[in-house]
């Protein structure tokens, strides 16, 4: 782990520790970072769900290669 200096903006870091139910700067920084990552792979995923290439592995041939 690397220590960084970094200035946050103290309205902003309430907000976070006030919808994380967090109690320390470092539990409220690091829990945000992690939800904005697991938010990103949720957002990407869903684009994949609605982009209809995994419909393709509903069917045949295409759905055999993919579970083999």
């Amino acid at each position: 782990m690397t220590k960084r200096l970094v200035e946050i903006d103290d309205a902003d870091l309430d907000a976070a520790r006030a919808a994380l139910s967090t109690s320390t700067i470092k539990e409220t920084v690091g829990r945000a970072l992690r939800e904005a990552a697991a938010s990103a792979a949720r957002r990407r995923e869903v684009e994949r769900l609605l982009d209809g290439s995994s419909a393709l592995l509903a069917v045949g041939e295409e759905r055999d290669r993919a579970w083999r």
